[in-house]
């Protein structure tokens, strides 16, 4: 019998399945379905969305069969299955929620295909009709191999930044894929931060995304990946983050946003969970032009890749902890000439603004101002990770947050405003502020 995942580009959604059913009388009835998804080598689900003579006859308990096509080979195969349970909520339905949105608007049916359950069955019997087929493509990818390079440049990693390139290095030569974005979450806030991206025109280093919309908030929100393979205007960016400006209580704009990169017209889009042990880190974010771009074997590569990312990230976060007996790096420092740069401070979401222009917000930005203002009262241009877990103007949510990542971030956004402050690591867990000129510090 043939195994699941070797059928699996069955499952993408180009040729529709079909399922029979009998009702009491015996009277078969045929139905096109609109997905099916693989869950493992045991289980597949079918996208329940109408109440019709399927469901009667399924939830009477007749026999169901499913006929599926392969859009490489052209075979065909005849699954025989158990109903088990209808999933409305959860990780399950919510990846068979964004695939069906892209189907559905690539059909034209965006209006009609609404997923009202997954329902989860038990798969009895695979078997390969008879009938020609043509031989598999040959992959443009090893992903086996891909998988071993990709590891292999983190391990030589001493550092988090460094850890951020190699990772989109790996994605972007050793998987091949062209646009790729790195989102850290910022759990108190609710939402994800963009650390790193490849492939666009603008770094979109600080653009935020909610937790929960679109296909990164909802791999994050359900810790699972978001495969959509067409485009479908349901889980577009752009409207998201307008959505939620409107609904921001802190007075939030489009000009104060740093704009969250991206294509213009994603039609296949993934998004895989960056994870440590019992937490979320992250989301790991690869789009491409072309439909149907990413499958099921790009998702298991990047959910291993990101597994190991997650694994690397928590070492260097715990590695750069400095002793309880390290003292703060503190040095001195001559003020600098030249114009004065005005930077603004508003307690309210730790927003900065340098000379009017929006730099950054939340726990970066307290990092900022609070560094800032002892350089301002002592000349102080040391300072360590250790002295700002502990720092009260700070108020870092807990030690689980990623305070490497914040420090990154914020050296990243710095370095392109070009404003006249630098932050630089010059050992573990320490750092210097490098300014070239004069501060005009304004809070409020």
């Amino acid at each position: 019998m043939p195994r699941l995942e070797t059928i699996r580009e069955c499952f993408d959604g180009v040729i529709p399945g079909i399922i029979s059913t009998c009702d009491e009388a015996g009277t078969p009835n045929l139905a096109l379905l609109s997905q099916v998804q693989f869950v493992d080598n045991e289980h597949v689900a079918l996208s329940y969305q109408f109440f019709n003579k399927t469901r009667q006859n399924l939830l009477a308990g007749s026999p169901v069969r499913l006929l599926l096509n392969s859009y490489l080979t052209g075979a065909e195969y005849l699954l025989k299955l158990t109903y088990l349970r209808t999933e409305t909520a959860g990780p399950l339905f919510e990846q068979m929620k964004a695939k069906l949105a892209g189907i559905a608007s690539h059909e034209g049916m965006s209006g009609v295909f609404r997923l009202r359950g997954s329902d989860l069955y038990r798969v009895d019997a695979i078997v390969q009709m008879a009938g020609p087929t043509l031989p598999p493509p040959i992959l443009p990818i090893n992903y086996l191999t891909a998988l071993r390079r990709a590891t292999e440049r983190l391990a030589g990693c001493p550092n988090l930044d460094c850890l951020l390139e190699s990772a989109l290095d790996a994605v972007t030569r050793d998987f091949g894929i062209g646009q790729v974005m790195l989102l850290m979450l910022d759990e108190a806030r609710g939402c994800l931060y963009t650390l790193a991206s490849r492939g666009y025109p603008e770094s979109g280093v600080g653009s935020e995304i909610p937790v929960g919309a679109g296909v990164i908030g909802i791999a994050a929100r359900e810790r699972t990946p978001i495969r959509i393979g067409f485009m479908t205007t349901e889980y577009s960016y752009g409207r998201t983050i307008r959505e939620q400006i409107a609904e921001d209580g802190q007075g939030a704009t489009l000009e104060t946003l740093i704009p969250l990169p991206g294509l213009p017209a994603a039609r296949s889009q993934l998004a895989v969970p960056i994870g440590a042990p019992d937490r979320l880190l992250g989301v790991l974010y690869v789009e491409s032009v072309n439909d149907l771009h990413f499958g099921y074997d790009d998702e298991d590569a990047l959910i291993a890749f990101a597994g190991q990312l997650g694994l690397a990230m928590a070492h260097h976060q715990q590695s750069e902890e400095l002793p309880d007996e390290a003292d703060d790096g503190e040095v001195r420092s001559a003020p600098p000439d030249g114009p004065p740069v005005a930077v603004r401070y508003f307690a309210a979401n730790a927003s900065v603004f340098i000379d009017d222009d929006y730099l950054i917000k939340g726990v970066a930005g307290a990092i900022l101002w609070a560094i800032l203002s002892d350089y301002a009262k002592r000349g102080r241009t040391g300072f360590t990770n250790k002295g700002l877990r502990v720092d009260s103007r700070i108020r870092l949510p807990g030690v689980s947050d990623n305070l490497e990542a914040r420090l990154v971030l914020l050296q990243r956004r710095l370095a392109e405003r070009g404003a006249g402050i630098q932050i630089g690591k010059v050992g573990r867990g320490r750092y210097s502020l490098d300014i070239t000129r004069p501060l005009s510090l304004i809070e409020g």
